[in-house]
């Protein structure tokens, strides 16, 4: 696959480029172009970011990063068990828990909500940073929602992360799924209230939380683009009917001269 000159493989982190010091130099940086793609197009063209890590895992299989990014890239276009096997690959390289929580989501992706529980007792969530441990509720709690326990959904969130006042980068998206959660439940006032807290935090607009509460609050917003088009639109039936307006009133003033000869 193409990569643009401007990528040299130095923009990766420099762990991975330690990782790819097992490699010979030239491959090495064929390796670090592609995933410097991988990590580029994930978000924007998670099936580009796909290829590109195809193509990085048929150089360097047995590097652990590259595993990690195939299993990102995979788990992206909803390639469940093609992610799962890469991270419990890269897992077993390293030896590295903080891919449990996302494993833990792929098991919610194939259908196995349980497994997805299972994993979220497991010991390996202890050792996990708060971050990772806050992302295996927000997990637990969407498997939750998978097998139709509604309030056991909202008793897993309600944690004293939630609570604080102070902004994490993980606050807003366990806000919203709160406030998800008791909407789904019925509660629209509480819901309404997590919404707007949600907001709030979300200061990258990494969820639609605003747009949520303005649903709840009836708020409809207009496409002033679409608006514009309308009523370039309208303009030339207006014009054409002022133009007949026009053209009868001259008519009568003919066929009124017409009587009088």
């Amino acid at each position: 696959m193409p990569i643009p000159e401007d990528v040299t493989g130095d923009e990766i982190d420099k762990d991975v480029r330690q990782e790819l010091q097992s490699l010979p130099k030239t491959l090495a940086e064929d390796v670090a172009r592609n995933l410097v793609m991988v990590a580029r197009l994930l978000d924007e063209d998670p099936e580009g970011a796909y290829g590109y890590s195809r193509v990085a895992l048929r150089l360097a299989s047995r590097v652990a990063a590259v595993r990690e990014a195939a299993g990102f890239a995979a788990y992206a276009n909803q390639k469940y068990g093609e992610a799962l096997a890469e991270f419990r690959a890269a897992k077993r390289m390293t030896g590295n828990i903080d891919l449990w929580p996302v494993m833990a989501d792929c098991e919610r992706g194939l259908g196995r909500p349980e497994k997805a529980l299972d994993m979220a007792g497991a010991p390996e969530v202890h050792k996990l940073d708060k971050a990772g441990q806050v992302e295996m509720r927000l997990v637990a709690a969407g498997a939750r929602r998978d097998m139709g326990q509604l309030d056991a959904a909202i008793v897993t969130l309600q944690s004293p992360e939630l609570a604080a006042n102070a902004v994490q980068p993980w606050t807003a998206r366990l806000r919203y799924a709160y406030a998800d959660a008791l909407l789904a439940a019925g509660r629209e006032g509480e819901a309404r209230e997590w919404f707007a807290k949600a907001v709030e935090a979300d200061r990258d607009g990494s969820t639609d939380a605003s747009d949520r509460l303005a649903e709840l609050d009836g708020v409809e917003f207009v496409d002033a683009l679409v608006e514009d088009e309308d009523d370039e639109a309208l303009a030339p039936d207006s014009q054409t009917a002022d133009e007949a307006d026009t053209e009868a009133d001259t008519e009568d003033e003919d066929e009124l001269g017409d009587d009088k000869d």
